[in-house]
C-alpha cells in the first residue's frame, strides 16, 4: 500500500468524537426542519487535515486508521489553501453493483490485519478500492463549526473542493423542502434507496448543531434492514461440515439505564467457512468459566455454550428485537467491529412497523374473524381468505427455520410470490419436500397427494418412473397434486412444504392423464468442494454462448443452495432428447476445461470443479422450481437473475437471496422469467 509521508502531525487538528444517530423506530420524521442522509455502510471515520496537507483518519472510538487507508491521505490537502480541515464521514468499499458493502471492507481489513507485517505490505489493494464520503464539517481553517447549524455546515461542506471523487466525495443529501417541490415523499426517497442498494436514511434536523458523543433526536437513523452492534458472549462448537470451527455465536448488550450485561440471543448463519475457523481462534484465548451476563439465560438457549470475556464486538443484520424477552430474531452474521469498543454497545430498541409495511409474521392472504375450534384456543388457528377459498391455518408463530422464520412468515411470501411462481407450475405435476418441524428436523419428499388433502385440489395420476409408491411397491400409479391457483399455494405452506420440484414435462388430464414431450431442458449447476455459485456463474456464460449457437437461448436463476441452473424453453417429441443433448454439451465443456469442470456425478471427481448434472433431463427427475423457498439455515430462494448479474458476480453473497429479497426484487423487476414461453425453439 502506497503512504502519503506525514509532514507535521503537530498541526493536524484534534480528534472530534462523532456525534450519533438515534433509532427513529420505524418513522421518518417529515417538515421543513429536516434534512436526509444517505445512511452507509462502512467505517465511520474523521479525517483531520493539516494546513500543511498533513492528514490523520481516526475512526469512531480514536483508533488511527490512517496506515490502513493510507491512499485517502493527502487527497484534499493540497486543494485547501492552507486551511484545516476536520470532516466526519464514512469509509466504504462497493461491490460490483455499484454499492457500499461492509462485507468487503471486512475483508480488506482482514487482510490487512494479516498482511501488514508482512515484506509486501504496501501493496495495494487493487481489487477493493476505498473511498471516504464526507457528511458534515467541523472545522474550517482555524474555526470551529460544532454550534453553527446542520444546514449551514452543509453549505460550507459542499462548498470544498473534491479534486478526486473517486477516492474522497460528499454524502448525497435531500431537504424535505427540495422533495416537496419536486411532489416527491420521504417515501418515495425511501424507495430509491432501496432501489439504489443504501442501507437507509439518516434525518438531520437542519437547525442543530453538532454535539459530539452524544445520540440526540436531532439525528435519527431508519435502516432498510436493522443492524446492530453486539458483543460476543460465548461460542457453540460447529457440528458436520462445521466441525472444528464456530457453529453459532452468543450475543449480549448493555441495558442503558442500569448498566448490565444483557444476553439478547444467537447467531449462527451469515458467516463463511474462514470466518468461522478465524473467529474460534480469536474466542478461545478468551474463555472464561461462565457466562458474564448479569442475569442467567434461559438454559434452552445456551446449551453446549463456551463462554468467553465480553470484549469483542461484532455487527448483525436482523428482523426484529422482541418487546417481551428482549432477544434478536432472525440474525445473520455480517462480521466483527474492530473499530467499535464492548462498554459502547447498548440493547436494540424495538421497531415500529410503519402502518404501509404488511406484518410479515401473518399471511398476505385476506383474513376473516379468527374461527376457534373446540378445544383450540384462538392463538392456534386462524381463517384466512385465499382467492377464492377460505382455509384454516394452524402454528403461525411456529418456528420452520433456524433462524427463526415463521410458518407464518413462509405463507406471507408464497401467497406474495404466487402470481410470478404459479405459471411455472401450471400444468405439472408437484413434488413437495415437507419440513413438519422444521429445517434441521427430520424431512421427507412427497409426491403422492396427503390423506386430507382439500377436496377442490386437483389431481393426476401417472404411472411410477420408478420411484416407491405410498405403499412402497415399484410401479404403482402416483396421484399427483396439480397447484393452479393461490389456495393450493398456501395449503401447502400450511403441511411446512417449503420445497417445490417439478419434472420438465407438462401433463394433459385426460382421461387418460398422459405425460407429454419435454418442453424445458435445464442445466443444473452443482460447486464442487473448493468451488462456489462464483464459479457455476463461469460455466453458465460458457454454456449461454454454446446454446445461442444452437438457437437455445438460456435463462438463469440461482438454485436456492449453492449453485446455479440453465433452463432453455424447447419444442421436441422425444423424451429422451433433452438429457442426450445436455449430457453431449456437459461432456464437451468437461473435456475442453477438465480442470473447472465435469460431467460426472461421482464425488471423487468434484473437487475443486463445476458438475453439470445433465441428468435433471431424464422424465424420473424434478427439479427445484423457480421462486420456491429452499431448506436450508435461511428462508433462501430460488432466484431468476438476469444474465449481468452473472456477469458480475465475484462474491457467492451476491446471488444468494432471501424470502424478503426476493419479495423486493420481483417488486422492483417483475418474474425475470416471463419472457421465457416465446423463446421456445427445436432441440438440436
Amino acid at each position: 500500500m502506497t503512504r502519503k509521508p506525514r509532514r507535521d502531525d503537530s498541526l493536524v487538528p484534534g480528534w472530534i468524537e462523532p456525534m450519533l444517530a438515534k433509532p427513529d423506530s420505524g418513522r421518518l420524521p417529515e417538515g421543513e426542519a429536516w434534512s436526509y442522509d444517505y445512511k452507509l455502510d462502512g467505517y465511520r471515520t474523521s479525517m483531520q487535515i493539516a494546513p500543511d496537507g498533513t492528514t490523520r483518519l481516526t475512526s469512531r472510538n480514536g483508533i488511527d486508521f490512517t496506515d490502513e487507508f493510507a491512499e485517502l491521505a493527502g487527497v484534499l490537502g493540497p486543494a485547501l489553501d492552507g486551511q484545516a480541515v476536520v470532516l466526519d464521514g464514512e469509509i466504504v468499499v462497493y461491490n460490483d453493483a455499484g454499492q457500499p458493502d461492509f462485507g468487503l471492507l471486512q475483508e480488506r481489513r482482514d487482510r490487512y490485519q494479516t498482511h501488514r507485517s508482512s515484506p509486501r505490505r504496501d501493496e495495494p489493494f487493487e481489487d477493493l478500492p476505498i473511498r471516504f464520503l464526507a457528511f458534515d464539517l467541523l472545522q474550517l481553517g482555524d474555526e470551529s463549526l460544532l454550534r453553527t447549524p446542520c444546514d449551514d455546515r452543509r453549505q460550507q461542506l459542499v462548498a470544498l473542493p473534491m479534486p478526486d471523487p473517486y477516492r474522497v466525495a460528499i454524502v448525497r443529501s435531500f431537504t424535505f423542502t427540495e422533495l416537496d417541490a419536486d411532489r416527491r415523499t420521504v417515501e418515495d426517497l425511501l424507495a430509491h434507496v432501496a432501489a439504489a442498494g443504501h442501507e437507509g436514511l439518516v434525518a438531520k434536523n437542519r437547525r442543530a448543531p453538532y454535539t459530539p458523543g452524544k445520540r440526540t433526536d436531532a439525528w435519527l437513523k431508519h435502516p432498510r434492514t436493522h443492524t446492530s452492534e453486539v458483543i460476543l458472549c460465548g461460542w457453540r462448537a460447529g457440528q458436520g461440515r462445521f466441525t472444528g470451527t464456530v457453529g453459532g455465536l452468543l450475543l449480549g448488550a448493555h441495558d442503558p439505564g442500569a448498566g448490565d450485561l444483557v444476553y439478547i440471543g444467537d447467531v449462527g448463519t451469515g458467516m463463511s467457512t474462514a470466518e468461522r475457523a478465524r473467529l474460534r481462534t480469536l474466542l478461545e484465548p478468551l474463555a472464561r468459566p461462565r457466562h458474564p451476563f448479569a442475569e442467567d439465560p434461559p438454559r434452552a438457549d445456551v446449551a453446549r455454550a463456551r463462554w468467553v470475556e465480553p470484549v469483542l464486538v461484532g455487527e448483525v443484520v436482523y428482523r426484529q428485537f422482541t418487546r417481551s424477552g428482549g432477544r434478536l430474531r432472525h440474525t445473520a452474521w455480517r462480521g466483527l467491529r474492530d473499530d467499535k469498543q464492548a462498554r459502547d454497545v447498548l440493547l436494540p430498541q424495538p421497531h415500529h412497523r410503519p402502518a404501509t409495511e404488511p406484518r410479515s409474521a401473518q399471511p398476505a392472504v385476506a383474513t376473516e374473524p379468527t374461527e376457534v375450534h373446540p378445544q383450540k384456543t384462538p392463538s392456534t388457528k386462524i381463517t384466512v381468505q385465499a382467492g377464492a377459498r377460505q382455509l384454516t391455518l394452524s402454528n403461525l408463530d411456529k418456528p420452520l427455520y433456524p433462524d427463526g422464520f415463521t410458518k407464518g412468515e413462509v405463507t406471507h411470501y408464497i401467497s406474495h410470490i404466487a402470481p410470478v411462481l404459479l405459471p411455472h407450475l401450471a400444468g405439472r405435476p408437484i413434488t413437495v419436500i415437507r419440513f413438519p418441524d422444521g429445517v434441521g428436523s427430520e424431512q421427507f419428499f412427497e409426491k403422492n397427494v396427503p390423506r386430507g388433502a382439500p377436496n377442490w385440489l386437483p389431481t393426476v395420476t401417472l404411472p411410477s418412473t420408478g420411484a416407491r409408491s405410498r405403499h412402497g411397491a415399484r410401479g404403482e400409479p402416483i396421484e399427483y397434486p396439480l397447484f393452479k391457483e393461490l389456495a393450493a399455494l398456501v395449503w401447502a405452506a400450511n403441511m411446512a412444504a417449503l420445497e417445490i420440484h417439478v419434472p420438465q414435462y407438462t401433463v394433459d388430464v385426460g382421461p387418460p392423464p398422459v405425460r407429454r414431450p419435454p418442453d424445458r431442458l435445464v442445466f443444473d449447476l452443482d460447486p464442487g468442494p473448493e468451488t462456489s455459485i462464483v464459479d457455476c456463474c463461469r460455466v453458465a456464460e460458457r454454456l449461454q454462448h454454446e446454446l445461442a449457437d444452437d438457437g437455445l437461448t438460456a435463462y438463469a436463476t440461482t438454485s436456492g443452495s449453492k449453485g446455479l441452473q440453465l433452463y432453455c424453453a424447447i419444442d421436441t417429441e422425444d423424451p429422451a432428447a433433452p438429457s442426450a443433448y445436455a449430457k453431449r454439451l456437459a461432456q464437451r465443456l468437461a473435456r475442453e476445461t477438465p480442470d473447472r469442470v465435469t460431467a460426472v456425478m461421482a464425488k471423487a471427481q468434484r473437487t475443486g470443479r463445476v458438475f453439470i448434472d445433465w441428468s435433471q433431463n431424464n422424465p424420473a427427475k424434478t427439479t427445484i422450481t423457480p421462486y420456491s423457498l429452499r431448506g436450508r439455515d435461511q428462508p433462501t430462494v430460488a432466484t431468476p437473475v438476469t444474465w449481468a448479474e452473472v456477469g458480475a458476480c465475484r462474491r457467492a453473497e451476491q446471488l444468494r437471496f432471501t424470502a424478503d429479497d426476493v419479495l423486493g426484487r420481483v417488486d422492483e423487476l417483475g418474474d425475470l422469467f416471463a419472457g421465457f414461453e416465446t423463446t421456445r425453439a427445436e432441440l438440436p
